[in-house]
């Protein structure tokens, strides 16, 4: 069997269990407190991402981290796309590694 046919078959496998209910969201009723629930997900999953750097962060320098997730919290108030925050923490992190 080629290659390209199963990456292909593997491709459909796992694309039709996203694209369908990322189809079907906008029809079906939602309670507010769903909604709610639905926007939130995003800042869940970059904290689950994040903070494990903030904790395994450089030893000889915890303060990259510390100011990292303190900028990610910062920026996120402020701009409430997570995109915003998640460059705001690297730029805090790479600026407290470039300067101490």
């Amino acid at each position: 069997m080629s290659t390209y046919l199963i990456i292909a078959g593997m491709a459909v496998v796992t694309l039709l269990p996203r694209l369908i209910p990322a189809a079907l969201i906008d029809r079906l009723p939602m309670s507010k407190r769903v909604e709610r629930f639905l926007r939130l997900i995003p800042y869940t999953a970059m904290t689950a991402l994040i903070f494990p750097g903030v904790v395994k962060v450089d030893p000889e320098r915890p303060l990259a981290g510390i100011l990292g997730a303190a900028a990610a919290v910062v920026v996120s108030l402020i701009r409430p796309k997570p995109i915003y925050a998640i460059v705001g923490a690297v730029l805090a992190a790479m600026a407290v590694i470039a300067f101490l």
